[in-house]
């Protein structure tokens, strides 16, 4: 992260129910708590729960994040799933 203003993330939680939550923060951790526990958190998890976190981008901008979202929330499902995969097998790789 270069720039002060690169600490945003982009994250994908699946949920209870096995749907998939894309959202943005500076913690995301803290983020996935909020909504396990129902504090802050979407609407989205009324009636459902977040499970994990199973997909992230670390060293946005909040501009570039905001529109990251945007272009994941247009990906079907199956490219989502794509997206994870791909990243679950960099970090088995070691990348």
């Amino acid at each position: 992260m270069s720039k002060k203003t690169d600490h945003w993330s982009l994250y994908i939680i699946e949920a209870s129910d096995a749907s998939l939550y894309t959202g943005i923060s500076t913690d995301v951790e803290r983020r996935f708590e909020e909504h396990r526990l129902g504090q802050k958190g979407a609407k989205y998890f009324n009636g459902r729960n977040p499970v994990e976190i199973v997909y992230r981008e670390d060293g946005h901008s909040r501009s570039s994040a905001s529109r990251r979202e945007a272009e994941i929330k247009k990906l079907a499902r199956s490219e989502k799933e794509e997206l994870i995969a791909l990243q679950r097998q960099l970090v088995k790789q070691g990348a």
